[in-house]
């Protein structure tokens, strides 16, 4: 990395903190705080989802898949984008017709008090500790890239680069800060803009590593067998059925999926940011798995799991290591500030305003930062602890993984269907979950081959089996569960007694809008700007860099447009209201 890398990734943390203080004067509430106001525009909801399933284990996980198997890895992550189609169609809306606030009160109400605490502490956990694991990860790969001078004090003296801990604490704090300053919102705008920073940094990489092709395209004759298989040894078409069963309930499910409906408008702008959503991944991974794939014609004996950044490493002009770096990083803080976020709202209006019924709007905001802080802490501890694991946080993460599936199945089937209790609720939890210690710890003969002729462990025990055991309740119960007639009756006194809140200006909201075609104007000229520094460089690398900050220009002068016009017909269509109000 050289000096303008450093500034670039520099810049682009502070344009992090910059917009959580930006948004931070539109929280006045906790509606704010975690639900946006139920403002959101479908669109951010959407691409927030979508940066949501990122991590730097993307790159490193998936990314090795693709060097080292090939299409299996886009094969993979086509089924993300078929599961957050079928959300779109089944559930998204659903969750948004309910009128919930937090997806723990359709728990609690739902399945009782004892669900809620079961549901909110296992899954605050299992994320805290796979969130701590991914930002070490990240952490471990940006140090290793970062030499530092002498006499720094965030150097580590033993290897000359940024000190693992600092890594941690520095890339750790920025997303904790900017999740505390500005919210859910803060989290929506930075996930738009790292969505953008994420591909705009793999578009560019592609057609750099298609120029290191020497001799046109039969160095792909050298591929091994299968390579262009869209499954292959352990990946076959019952994992990828398996694994797309299993993004369905989390997509359809987990927490911080809920709250991305419920941050909209209206049920349709639910289904839209799923479409979107479900439409990128089926696109995406043809682009942004390429260059490990790529790679793997160009330097065959480099270790896999190495390849993402090698790949980009060796293409990349001087500055755009330092996007490079800035993309893993929006991964991973995508990942880790939407589980703060929905966490710290669970914790705020599920447990403490309950304590505390008389306590006004800010405080509990002042308590949802709080919680939002508190747990950023916790997370940037654990990460620090990784090392400490061993091998342990292996076993841990798989056991949690076990786990998932069985607790957001029974949720997801309690959203659609009467007949799911919690008692099916509780079985299904705790069966399932007894089997994975048994498949873990003990891994008798005959479950170990049931594993080997169904596709592993995450197949049987997470998806089959709770299936299967929730099929059984819903064949055998003949009545409604009082949880169902519970949840419903709650919501529709709230809606027939329930003051209704401020009517909101119906005018349209240009601030998102603007801040994202500021964001992609900035990122354009910064684009821009790295010409300069690479003029010396081969002529194929600034025509790249020309057209990529041209058009990343041009898309924000368009968007910047489209608002103002939006804006102004908004103004003219509420002119006669007013009027007639007066």
């Amino acid at each position: 990395m050289q000096g303008v890398d450093y500034f670039v990734l520099i810049f682009y943390l502070v344009g992090m903190l910059l917009i959580g203080v930006t948004v931070m004067g539109r929280i006045k509430t906790p509606a704010d705080m975690f639900g946006a106001g139920e403002k959101s525009p479908w669109w951010a909801s959407g691409l927030s989802s979508f940066m949501t399933m990122f991590s730097a284990g993307t790159f490193v996980v998936w990314g090795g898949v693709a060097y080292r198997l090939g299409l299996v890895a886009i094969a993979i992550n086509l089924c993300y984008g078929i599961a957050a189609l079928i959300a779109g169609w089944t559930v998204a809306g659903r969750w948004k017709q309910l009128g919930i606030r937090t997806p723990a009160e359709f728990v609690q109400l739902r399945f009782g008090d004892a669900a809620l605490h079961f549901f909110t502490w296992t899954m605050i956990v299992y994320r805290m500790l796979g969130s701590a694991v991914a930002l070490y990860a990240l952490a471990v790969m940006l140090s290793a890239l970062m030499p530092l001078p002498e006499g720094v004090i965030l150097r580590d003296p033993a290897t000359g680069n940024l000190s693992l801990v600092w890594a941690i604490i520095l890339f750790g704090g920025v997303t904790v800060l900017y999740t505390m300053l500005g919210g859910l919102w803060a989290v929506l705008l930075t996930d738009v803009l790292q969505f953008l920073v994420l591909n705009l940094s793999v578009l560019i990489i592609v057609p750099l590593l298609l120029l290191r092709f020497k001799g046109g395209f039969k160095q792909l004759d050298s591929a091994p067998e299968g390579f262009f298989h869209l499954t292959s040894g352990q990946y076959s078409w019952l994992f990828l059925a398996g694994w797309t069963t299993i993004h369905f309930f989390i997509i359809g499910a987990e927490w911080a999926f809920v709250q991305r409906f419920l941050c909209v408008p209206t049920d349709r702008d639910a289904r839209k940011s799923m479409w979107l959503f479900g439409i990128l991944y089926l696109i995406s991974p043809w682009v942004w798995m390429l260059p490990p794939f790529l790679y793997r014609f160009i330097d065959p004996d480099v270790p896999h799991e190495e390849a993402y950044i090698r790949s980009c490493v060796s293409v990349l002009p001087v500055g755009m290591i330092g996007l490079m770096l800035a993309a893993m990083f929006s991964a991973t803080a995508s990942m880790i500030s939407s589980q703060l976020n929905v966490f710290s709202g669970v914790l705020t209006e599920d447990f403490y305003r309950p304590l505390r019924p008389s306590a006004s709007e800010s405080d509990y905001l002042f308590a949802g930062r709080c919680f939002s802080g508190l747990l950023g802490l916790v997370l940037i501890l654990l990460a620090m602890a990784v090392p400490q694991f061993g091998g342990a946080e292996k076993t841990v993460v798989a056991i949690t993984n076990l786990i998932v599936t069985p607790l957001l199945a029974p949720t997801l089937l309690g959203l659609l269907s009467s007949r799911i209790s919690s008692a099916a609720m509780w079985s299904t939890a705790v069966i399932c979950f007894t089997c994975g210690l048994v498949s873990k710890f003990a891994s008798p003969s005959w479950l170990t081959a049931i594993q080997e002729q169904l596709g592993g462990v995450d197949t049987v025990i997470g998806v089959i089996l709770p299936l299967v055991i929730l099929t059984g309740w819903l064949l055998c119960s003949r009545t409604t569960d009082p949880g169902w007639d519970r949840l419903h009756s709650v919501l529709k006194h709230r809606r027939e007694t329930e003051s209704p809140a401020i009517q909101q200006d119906a005018s349209f909201d240009s601030v998102p809008a603007y801040l994202v075609a500021i964001s992609i104007g900035v990122s354009g000229l910064l684009t821009g700007g790295l010409i300069w520094v690479n003029r010396s460089g081969p002529f194929s690398e600034i025509c790249v860099l020309a057209i990529f900050s041209a058009g990343l220009c041009l898309i924000a002068i368009c968007i910047a447009a489209m608002t103002a016009r939006k804006t102004a017909q908004s103004y003219f269509l509420n002119q006669p209201d007013k009027a007639g109000s007066e």
